[in-house]
Formats: structure tokens, sequence, C-alpha cells
């Protein structure tokens, strides 16, 4: 399957959809991996896993990037490296890193590639959420909504702090503890968040949308 959507978040951040209908197989024969990447697809035991790390690399073929373009820091933080480009000045060619984030759940792969640091998730829609929702939310936030409503809340906000876990991407870091959802209604498609750690308070723009069964989650640090 090709591209399936796209989501300009600004004019310089946009987040791509693969609509994973390939089989593991097909996939991997329309891929090249760099060493590395088959390495790590060779110590996945799930199919679900390969398919969706397969498809991550589909996306970055379909935009003219080669998977040896992504590379991965200490943390295991992914970052993506732009084609060469030729300086003005010295006319030689410069690579320039632009961010990157990743997510797959499912039937779904998404990167979102931007100048600016961000963080993205994207979650099935599920009722065995609500079981849990204690463990990572305020519970108070699901008060007066329909259950279709309060699985999607619970899993927005569930995004809403893995997306920013991926920007920290800190150990100690904790869900209830540390990232906090300001209120807000699913319609509005937006939020902001704050993060309390080490002593500082950081806040973040949120930006969420429900597609085909999924909650699609992006954040950045509101400076």
């Amino acid at each position: 399957m090709p591209l399936y959507k796209t989501i300009t978040i600004n004019e310089t951040t946009t987040a791509y959809f693969w609509h994973i209908t390939e089989d593991v197989t097909s996939l991997f024969r329309a891929v090249s991996l760099s060493d590395a990447s088959l390495k790590r697809l060779e110590g996945m035991k799930s199919e679900s896993h390969q398919k969706g790390f397969l498809a991550v690399r589909m996306l970055l073929q379909y935009l003219d990037f080669t998977d040896n373009d992504l590379t991965y820091d200490a943390a295991g933080k992914p970052h993506l490296m732009r084609k060469p480009e030729r300086n003005p000045i010295t006319h030689h060619p410069a690579s320039i890193t632009q961010h990157i984030s990743i997510s797959h759940s499912h039937e779904f792969s998404c990167i979102c590639i931007s100048d600016e640091v961000i963080g993205i998730d994207l979650e099935l829609l599920k009722e065995k959420t609500l079981k849990i929702t204690s463990r990572f939310m305020d519970v108070n936030h699901l008060q007066g909504l329909s259950i279709a409503d309060q699985v999607a809340k619970a899993t927005v906000v569930w995004g809403i702090k893995e997306s920013i876990f991926k920007i920290k991407n800190e150990k100690g870091i904790s869900f209830p503890e540390h990232i906090f959802e300001d209120k807000f209604d699913i319609e509005a498609g937006k939020c902001t968040a704050e993060l309390h750690f080490n002593r500082q308070i950081e806040k973040f723009y949120v930006q969420f949308h429900l597609i085909e069964g999924y909650a699609f989650v992006f954040s950045k640090i509101l400076m």
C-alpha cells in the first residue's frame, strides 16, 4: 500500500502515515536496510513489530531518504540526515540533521519530520485502556463522557505523555507524577501540557487527530 495520509502540523512539520496491508516478506523485499537495521529486524520476535519497523522504512523511502539517513543517538533517540546540500559559500556538500519522531501501532506506521524538536505517538483506540487510566492520568478528566469519548480521551492523554517522554527521553520521568495535561475537549484537536521534572516546569503544545480508529498525538516544546 502506498502512503496512506499526511498531516501538515505547520510549515516545517509534516506527519506521514503508512497503512500496513503487506506481509513481512513483501515489505522486506521492498526496502533496503542498513546492517544495523537488519540486525534489529532479526532480533524482533513479533511479526507486528517487524511490519511496523519495515513500514517506517517504506515511508523514508517514499520521501527519498535511505535507511542510512536514519541514525540513533546513545539514548536511542532517532535523527534524520537530509540529503547533502551545497554550502553557498564553500560550495561543499553538507548534511543537515532534521528532527524525526516515529510511532507504529497495529496496522499503521507514522513518522513526523520537522525543523523543531518533536514527539509523536500513535495508539489504537480500545476499551481496555479504560482499565488502566488511574495509572497514568487524572480520571476526573473523563467524567460525564460516553464510553467512546472516554476511550478516545484516555488514549489521547496516553499519547500526550508518550510523545512528551520521547522529546525529553530522560530516565525517571513518570507519566502520572511528572506529565500533566491541561483540560481539553476532544473536538478541539489541541491542548497544552506540562512536564514537572528536575525542579523545572516545561510547557508543551499538543495537537491530536483521530484517524481510522487510532489516536495520533503530536507534541513540541512551547518557548
